[in-house]
C-alpha cells in the first residue's frame, strides 16, 4: 500500500528526512561538541556580558561580546527548528566579527512548544529593541545593527529586518516557507496553523528593503537549499547577495562566522561598508 503525499508528492517519511539535518550530517554530535568547548572559552572572556535581562522568561536573555573598541553591532539569533538549541552553544562565532571590531550580542527566547510561533517572533523583537535601547551603553552603534541568525535564526532574521537601528542581514541556512514544516515531523512541537505559515513566512510576506544576505552551504539538505535559493529569487529587486559555499554542511557553515577571514564575516563586514 502506498503511503499518501503530504507535501509536494512527498509522503511524511520523505519529507521528514527532507528537513532532519542531524540525521543527514553524519559528524553533527561531533560537530556541536566543538561548537560548546569553543563557545565555553568565549564565554569565560572577563569582559563578555552573560545573561543580561531582556524579558521575565527564563530564556529571555542576551550574552553580549564586545569589540576592543565602540563600533557596529551584529545581534546573532540561534538555530535549532524553534525547539531546541541555546545561545550558549554559539557564543565561539563573536570571534570572528570581534577581530574587525564589530560587537556580538546572542539572543535567546522561548522554545516550542513553551510558546508559539507568533510568541517566537514577538521575543526576538523584543530582545533586538532592548539592544536599541542599551547596546550604546556597551560601545555599539545602535544605529549600525546586522540581524544574523542559523537555520530558525535565519528565519528569525529575516522576520526582523525591519527593526529600527537594522541596516541589513545574513541569514544563514535559513527557513523560508513555513508550509512544509506544517507537514513534517518538526510540527509535532510548534503546532503552526494555516494563519502561522501566512503571518511568518518570509518568501510570502511583502520584502523588506533593507540588503540581505541569503547564505547556504551546497552539501546542505537540498530543501534547505532550495528554501534559500526561492527566498533570493522573492527578493531579486531587493539589495543583497546570494552565497552558496561549496562544501559546507549544515552545521559545518557556521565556522566562516567564527573566522575573522570566514567568507560569513566577510558579508557582515560588508553590510557595514
Amino acid at each position: 500500500m502506498t503511503t499518501p503525499a503530504v507535501y509536494q508528492g512527498m509522503d511524511r517519511a520523505t519529507l521528514d528526512a527532507a528537513y532532519d539535518n542531524t540525521r543527514a550530517v553524519a559528524d553533527s554530535a561531533t560537530l556541536l561538541a566543538d561548537f560548546e568547548r569553543r563557545s565555553t572559552d568565549m564565554r569565560a572572556r572577563p569582559d563578555a556580558r552573560l545573561d543580561m535581562r531582556y524579558g521575565p522568561a527564563p530564556r529571555q536573555r542576551i550574552d553580549y561580546f564586545p569589540a576592543s573598541r565602540p563600533g557596529p553591532l551584529l545581534i546573532f539569533i540561534h538555530g535549532g527548528y524553534w525547539q531546541m538549541r541555546a545561545k550558549e552553544t554559539f557564543s565561539f562565532l563573536a570571534a570572528g566579527p570581534n577581530a574587525h571590531g564589530i560587537h556580538v550580542a546572542m539572543i535567546g527566547y522561548t522554545l516550542a512548544p513553551d510558546t508559539n510561533m507568533a510568541g517566537i517572533v514577538a521575543e526576538v523583537r523584543a530582545g533586538i529593541r532592548w539592544l536599541r535601547e542599551h547596546a550604546s551603553a556597551f560601545g555599539a552603534d545602535v544605529d549600525k545593527m546586522v540581524v544574523s541568525g542559523w537555520s530558525a535564526g535565519g528565519h528569525l532574521a529575516a522576520m526582523c529586518l525591519d527593526e529600527d537601528g537594522i541596516c541589513g542581514g545574513v541569514a544563514i541556512s535559513g527557513i523560508f516557507d513555513l508550509e512544509p514544516i506544517r507537514h513534517c515531523y518538526l510540527n509535532e512541537k510548534l503546532q503552526l496553523s494555516q494563519q502561522d505559515i501566512d503571518d511568518f513566512s518570509p518568501l510570502t510576506l511583502p520584502c523588506v528593503p533593507k540588503p540581505l544576505s541569503i547564505c547556504v552551504g551546497q552539501a546542505e539538505l537540498l530543501a534547505l537549499q532550495r528554501q534559500s535559493l526561492a527566498f533570493s529569487r522573492a527578493r531579486h529587486d531587493y539589495p543583497g547577495d546570494t552565497v552558496l559555499l561549496p562544501g559546507h554542511n549544515h552545521f559545518s557553515i557556521l565556522y566562516e562566522l567564527s573566522r575573522a577571514d570566514g567568507a560569513l564575516t566577510m558579508q557582515v563586514r560588508a553590510l557595514l561598508r
